[in-house]
Protein backbone atom coordinates (compact mmCIF):
# COMPACT_ATOMS: atom_id res chain seq x y z
CA UNK A 1 0.00 0.00 0.00
CA UNK A 2 1.21 3.46 -0.66
CA UNK A 3 1.30 6.61 1.88
CA UNK A 4 1.39 9.43 -0.08
CA UNK A 5 -0.43 12.37 0.55
CA UNK A 6 -1.35 14.38 -2.35
CA UNK A 7 -2.92 17.33 -0.57
CA UNK A 8 -0.16 19.05 0.81
CA UNK A 9 0.55 20.85 -2.61
CA UNK A 10 3.93 19.41 -2.08
CA UNK A 11 4.93 17.01 -5.46
CA UNK A 12 5.78 13.81 -4.35
CA UNK A 13 6.92 10.44 -5.89
CA UNK A 14 5.49 6.75 -4.20
CA UNK A 15 7.86 4.19 -3.70
CA UNK A 16 6.07 1.03 -5.04
CA UNK A 17 4.20 3.33 -7.64
CA UNK A 18 4.64 3.73 -11.21
CA UNK A 19 7.68 5.89 -12.00
CA UNK A 20 6.89 8.49 -13.92
CA UNK A 21 7.34 7.63 -17.86
CA UNK A 22 9.40 10.33 -20.34
CA UNK A 23 10.76 10.36 -23.22
CA UNK A 24 13.38 12.44 -24.05
CA UNK A 25 16.16 13.51 -26.65
CA UNK A 26 19.47 12.03 -25.64
CA UNK A 27 23.41 11.98 -26.41
CA UNK A 28 25.08 9.04 -26.90
CA UNK A 29 28.16 7.15 -28.39
CA UNK A 30 28.93 11.07 -30.47
CA UNK A 31 25.19 10.69 -31.66
CA UNK A 32 22.52 13.49 -30.34
CA UNK A 33 20.02 12.13 -32.66
CA UNK A 34 18.04 9.70 -30.83
CA UNK A 35 14.78 9.71 -27.93
CA UNK A 36 14.87 7.81 -24.70
CA UNK A 37 11.97 7.02 -22.86
CA UNK A 38 11.99 4.98 -19.93
CA UNK A 39 9.27 2.27 -21.10
CA UNK A 40 12.11 1.61 -23.91
CA UNK A 41 13.80 -0.63 -20.70
CA UNK A 42 10.71 -2.00 -19.34
CA UNK A 43 11.97 -5.78 -18.15
CA UNK A 44 14.94 -4.22 -16.75
CA UNK A 45 16.24 -1.71 -14.05
CA UNK A 46 16.80 1.98 -14.32
CA UNK A 47 19.40 3.91 -12.48
CA UNK A 48 17.55 7.81 -13.25
CA UNK A 49 20.56 9.75 -11.71
CA UNK A 50 19.82 13.33 -12.72
CA UNK A 51 22.96 15.73 -11.73
CA UNK A 52 22.68 19.54 -11.84
CA UNK A 53 24.90 20.97 -15.11
CA UNK A 54 27.76 19.87 -17.45
CA UNK A 55 31.18 21.61 -17.32
CA UNK A 56 30.66 21.79 -13.19
CA UNK A 57 32.77 20.24 -10.57
CA UNK A 58 31.20 17.64 -8.27
CA UNK A 59 29.16 16.46 -11.62
CA UNK A 60 31.86 15.04 -13.34
CA UNK A 61 33.09 13.02 -10.27
CA UNK A 62 29.99 11.60 -9.86
CA UNK A 63 29.44 10.49 -13.89
CA UNK A 64 32.96 9.18 -14.28
CA UNK A 65 32.44 7.06 -11.08
CA UNK A 66 29.87 5.79 -12.47
CA UNK A 67 30.66 5.12 -16.23
CA UNK A 68 33.83 2.82 -14.33
CA UNK A 69 31.23 0.96 -12.03
CA UNK A 70 28.54 0.79 -15.60
CA UNK A 71 29.34 -3.30 -16.62
CA UNK A 72 28.89 -4.04 -12.81
CA UNK A 73 25.59 -2.28 -13.43
CA UNK A 74 24.88 -3.66 -16.18
CA UNK A 75 26.02 -7.14 -15.19
CA UNK A 76 22.47 -6.82 -12.58
CA UNK A 77 20.29 -6.23 -15.36
CA UNK A 78 20.05 -2.55 -14.50
CA UNK A 79 20.55 0.13 -17.79
CA UNK A 80 22.28 3.78 -15.55
CA UNK A 81 20.57 6.84 -17.45
CA UNK A 82 22.25 10.40 -15.93
CA UNK A 83 19.73 13.41 -16.49
CA UNK A 84 20.88 16.97 -16.38
CA UNK A 85 18.97 20.32 -17.59
CA UNK A 86 21.76 21.03 -20.36
CA UNK A 87 21.03 20.47 -24.24
CA UNK A 88 22.24 16.91 -25.69
CA UNK A 89 24.52 19.83 -27.51
CA UNK A 90 26.48 20.62 -24.28
CA UNK A 91 26.57 17.07 -23.46
CA UNK A 92 28.62 16.52 -26.69
CA UNK A 93 30.96 19.25 -26.48
CA UNK A 94 31.52 18.13 -22.52
CA UNK A 95 32.37 14.89 -24.18
CA UNK A 96 34.36 16.22 -26.82
CA UNK A 97 36.61 18.60 -24.43
CA UNK A 98 36.60 15.37 -21.47
CA UNK A 99 37.53 11.85 -22.71
CA UNK A 100 36.26 10.28 -19.26
CA UNK A 101 32.88 11.82 -19.91
CA UNK A 102 33.25 10.69 -23.45
CA UNK A 103 33.79 7.10 -21.98
CA UNK A 104 30.96 6.79 -19.68
CA UNK A 105 29.07 4.45 -21.89
CA UNK A 106 25.48 5.63 -20.73
CA UNK A 107 23.08 7.86 -22.48
CA UNK A 108 23.07 11.61 -21.09
CA UNK A 109 19.27 12.74 -21.68
CA UNK A 110 18.30 16.46 -22.12
CA UNK A 111 16.04 17.89 -19.79
CA UNK A 112 15.84 21.21 -21.39
CA UNK A 113 11.93 22.00 -20.82
CA UNK A 114 12.59 20.95 -17.02
CA UNK A 115 9.27 18.62 -17.08
CA UNK A 116 11.57 15.27 -16.30
CA UNK A 117 13.12 17.25 -13.05
CA UNK A 118 10.22 18.94 -12.08
CA UNK A 119 8.38 14.93 -12.36
CA UNK A 120 10.95 13.51 -10.32
CA UNK A 121 11.06 16.25 -7.59
CA UNK A 122 14.26 17.29 -8.27
CA UNK A 123 13.84 20.75 -10.06
CA UNK A 124 15.90 22.84 -8.07
CA UNK A 125 14.86 26.76 -7.81
CA UNK A 126 17.69 28.17 -9.91
CA UNK A 127 16.28 25.97 -12.75
CA UNK A 128 18.79 23.38 -12.60
CA UNK A 129 18.32 19.10 -11.32
CA UNK A 130 19.06 18.49 -7.74
CA UNK A 131 20.93 15.03 -7.50
CA UNK A 132 18.88 12.66 -7.58
CA UNK A 133 19.21 8.75 -8.11
CA UNK A 134 15.92 6.78 -8.67
CA UNK A 135 15.95 3.10 -8.76
CA UNK A 136 13.09 1.59 -10.94
CA UNK A 137 12.64 -2.27 -11.21
CA UNK A 138 11.50 -3.86 -14.63
CA UNK A 139 8.02 -3.30 -13.85
CA UNK A 140 8.46 0.57 -14.15
CA UNK A 141 7.74 0.66 -10.32
CA UNK A 142 10.21 3.16 -8.01
CA UNK A 143 11.82 1.17 -5.46
CA UNK A 144 14.74 3.80 -4.38
CA UNK A 145 15.31 7.84 -4.23
CA UNK A 146 17.91 9.40 -2.72
CA UNK A 147 18.24 13.01 -3.08
CA UNK A 148 20.47 14.97 -2.16
CA UNK A 149 21.39 19.06 -2.08
CA UNK A 150 23.94 20.62 -4.94
CA UNK A 151 26.98 20.38 -2.96
CA UNK A 152 27.31 16.51 -2.41
CA UNK A 153 27.34 13.72 -4.73
CA UNK A 154 26.18 10.44 -4.06
CA UNK A 155 27.72 7.14 -3.97
CA UNK A 156 27.93 4.90 -6.88
CA UNK A 157 28.65 1.87 -4.64
CA UNK A 158 25.36 2.83 -2.42
CA UNK A 159 23.36 2.63 -5.28
CA UNK A 160 24.94 -0.56 -6.39
CA UNK A 161 24.70 -2.52 -3.06
CA UNK A 162 21.00 -1.16 -2.92
CA UNK A 163 19.94 -2.37 -6.02
CA UNK A 164 21.27 -5.54 -5.83
CA UNK A 165 19.53 -5.84 -1.77
CA UNK A 166 16.21 -5.10 -4.32
CA UNK A 167 16.68 -7.46 -6.80
CA UNK A 168 17.10 -10.22 -3.57
CA UNK A 169 13.96 -10.22 -3.07
CA UNK A 170 13.84 -10.41 0.12
CA UNK A 171 14.70 -8.39 4.04
CA UNK A 172 18.21 -7.39 3.92
CA UNK A 173 19.55 -5.75 7.32
CA UNK A 174 21.83 -2.71 7.53
CA UNK A 175 24.91 -2.37 5.58
CA UNK A 176 23.86 -5.93 4.25
CA UNK A 177 25.77 -6.69 0.62
CA UNK A 178 26.12 -9.16 -1.89
CA UNK A 179 26.91 -12.99 -0.68
CA UNK A 180 25.91 -11.97 3.16
CA UNK A 181 22.69 -13.63 4.79
CA UNK A 182 19.14 -12.34 4.44
CA UNK A 183 16.92 -11.87 6.85
CA UNK A 184 14.09 -14.12 4.25
CA UNK A 185 11.35 -13.37 2.55
CA UNK A 186 9.06 -10.12 3.13
CA UNK A 187 6.00 -12.10 2.83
Amino acid sequence: MNHCDHDTGCHSLCIGAPAPDFTAPAYQKESVEHKISLSDYKGKWVLLFFYPLDFTFVCPTELIELGKMREEFEKHNCQILSVSVDSVFSHEGWAKADERIAKLGFPMLSDMTKELSYDYGVLHEDGMSLRGAFLIDPDGKLQSMTINNLDVGRNPKELLRTLKAFQTGELCPVSWDEGEKTLGKAD
